[in-house]
C-alpha cells in the first residue's frame, strides 16, 4: 500500500544532523543560471502511486513546451530513509523533495540556491520553510492546512454540527460520538506518523513570532503552554478511551474506508487527506460529502486559526549535471502544472485560489495562517531535538504517551511531561547557552 501521509507525502522525520562533511558537487550561485534547456533529467518522488499515471503526463507537457528534453520519474517508496543515503553518496537526481532529515544549516551542501527570500516571497508561499541565510534551496508544490478530518455525518448523529471551540468540548464530543457506536477518535498509532500532526497547530496561539520563541522555553510542556495543549490533548483522548481499541492494530490504509463509511469520526491530518477520504466513500458507496475539515479545537481572541504550510519542498540538486534544464523543470512544475490544483491543495504560486475544500474550511470561521521559519534562531529548534533525543517533530515519544495514557507503560500525564520537560531544558540550556 502506498503511505501518502500528505498529499505529497509528507516526511515526518526527525530533523537529523547527516554525516558531516558529506557534500554533492559543486554548485553554481544560481540553479540553472545561463544553461541551455535541453537534455535530460531525473526527477525523485516519493509519489509511487503517480510515478506511471499523472507525473509522466506533466513530464509530456513539460518536454512539448521545451523541445529536445526529457524528463524520468524515480519513485522512491521509502523516501526519507533512502534519499537521505543517497544525498550522502552525491547521486540523488536532478531535482528532488528536501527530505527533512537535512537540518537548515546543510541545505547548501546538497541543493542548489533559487533565489534570495525576500526575492522569492513575493512570488511564493512557504519560501523560508527551507530557506538559510536568507537563501531559498526549496519551493513548494503545494500547501496545506491542519486540523480535523471529520466524518460530519456521525458528529451530527451525535449532536455536534459545529466545530468544538476548546478541547473540553472536543472531549465531550468525542464521548457523544462513542455512544453512536462510532469510534471516535483515531490515532494510527502503529503507522505513528500521523501523531506528529499535533505538532502542526502552532498557528492556534495566533503569534507570527512562534517559531523564533519556541526554542528559547525551556518547558513546552507546562500548562497552558503548547506543548501541553495540543500532547495533553492527545493523552485526555486515550485515557478517555475515546479512540480505537487496540491502538497496536491500526492500519492507515484501512482507516480511510472507516471514516468514510462512519466507522470512525475523526482524525487529526492535513487537508490533503479530505480528496482521498472523499474518494474512499466513492469507492465503498457513501457519501463523499460526508467529509469534511475542522479546525483544532482551541481559539485565541475568540477564533480558531489554522496554519498552512508548504509540504515537501523540490529542489535542484547540486550534483545535477544538467541545472539549466532541472531548474526550468522546478519553475514550469510550480508555476504552470496545476499539480497543486488537481490534489486540492493551495497552490504554492500567490494569486492563484484555493481548492473548494478548503474554501469550505474557511467557511467554518478559521483564519488561516502562515507562519514564518525561525530567522534569530534558526536551527535551534532542530539542535535541541537531536541533543534531547524527543522526536517532536515525530512519532516515537508520542506512541509512548500514549501507551502511558491507555496504561501499557508506566507513568502518568504529568509524570511524562516532568520527564520531557526536563530532557528538553537540559538540552535548550546546552544548545542556548
Amino acid at each position: 500500500m502506498v503511505d501518502r501521509r500528505h498529499f505529497l507525502g509528507l516526511g515526518l522525520a526527525t530533523a537529523l544532523a547527516l554525516t558531516a562533511g558529506c557534500t554533492g558537487g559543486a554548485g553554481s550561485d544560481d540553479a540553472g543560471a545561463g544553461g541551455e534547456i535541453t537534455g535530460e533529467i531525473t526527477v525523485l518522488t516519493n509519489r509511487t502511486d503517480l510515478a506511471e499515471t499523472a507525473l509522466p503526463a506533466y513530464g509530456k507537457e513539460f518536454e512539448s513546451k521545451y523541445p529536445g528534453t526529457k524528463v524520468s520519474f524515480e519513485a522512491v517508496t521509502n523516501y526519507e530513509g533512502d534519499v537521505t543515503t543517497q544525498l550522502s553518496s552525491g547521486d540523488y537526481g536532478d531535482v528532488l523533495l528536501i527530505p527533512n532529515t537535512v537540518a537548515v544549516d546543510q541545505l547548501g551542501q546538497f541543493f542548489e540556491p533559487l533565489g534570495g527570500v525576500e526575492q522569492l516571497k513575493s512570488k511564493y508561499r512557504f519560501v523560508d520553510e527551507k530557506a538559510y541565510d536568507g537563501q531559498v534551496y526549496g519551493l513548494s508544490i503545494g500547501g496545506v492546512a491542519n486540523g480535523l478530518v471529520v466524518n460530519k455525518r456521525i458528529w451530527q448523529q451525535a449532536g455536534v454540527t459545529v466545530p468544538p471551540k476548546t478541547p473540553d468540548e472536543f472531549l465531550a464530543g468525542l464521548a457523544a460520538v462513542k455512544k453512536t457506536g462510532a469510534v471516535p477518535f483515531y490515532t494510527n498509532y502503529k503507522d505513528g506518523w500521523p501523531l506528529s500532526f499535533f505538532n502542526s497547530q502552532r498557528a492556534i496561539l495566533a503569534d507570527p513570532a512562534v517559531n523564533d520563541k519556541f526554542p528559547t522555553d525551556p518547558a513546552p510542556w507546562q500548562p497552558g503552554k503548547l506543548e501541553y495543549v495540543t500532547d495533553g490533548l492527545l493523552f485526555d483522548i486515550v485515557h478517555g478511551g475515546l479512540n480505537e481499541k487496540d491502538p497496536l492494530t491500526t492500519n492507515w490504509e484501512g482507516s480511510k474506508p472507516m471514516i468514510a463509511t462512519g466507522k470512525v469520526a475523526t482524525m487529526l491530518l492535513g487537508s490533503w487527506a479530505v480528496p482521498q477520504m472523499k474518494d474512499a466513500a466513492r469507492a465503498a458507496g457513501a457519501n463523499p460529502d460526508d467529509i469534511a475539515f475542522w479546525p483544532f479545537p482551541y481559539q485565541t481572541g475568540g477564533k480558531f486559526h489554522s496554519r498552512i504550510e508548504g509540504d515537501y519542498k523540490a529542489a535542484v540538486s547540486r550534483s545535477s549535471n544538467n541545472k539549466a534544464t532541472a531548474r526550468a523543470w522546478l519553475d514550469w512544475f510550480v508555476n504552470e502544472s496545476g499539480f497543486a490544483n488537481d490534489q486540492e491543495a493551495i497552490p504554492p504560486a500567490i494569486g492563484q485560489p484555493l481548492p473548494a475544500s478548503l474554501k469550505a474550511f474557511q467557511d467554518t470561521g478559521v483564519e488561516l495562517v502562515e507562519l514564518p521559519a525561525a530567522t534569530t534562531y534558526a536551527g535551534k529548534e532542530d539542535e535541541i531535538i537531536k541533543e534531547s533525543e524527543i522526536d517532536l517533530t515525530g512519532n516515537i515519544y508520542r506512541q509512548k504517551l500514549v501507551d502511558i495514557a491507555r496504561g501499557a507503560a508506566k507513568g502518568s500525564k504529568e509524570s511524562y511531561f516532568a520527564e520531557l520537560n526536563k530532557r528538553w531544558g537540559e538540552a535548550q540550556s546546552r544548545v542556548m547557552g
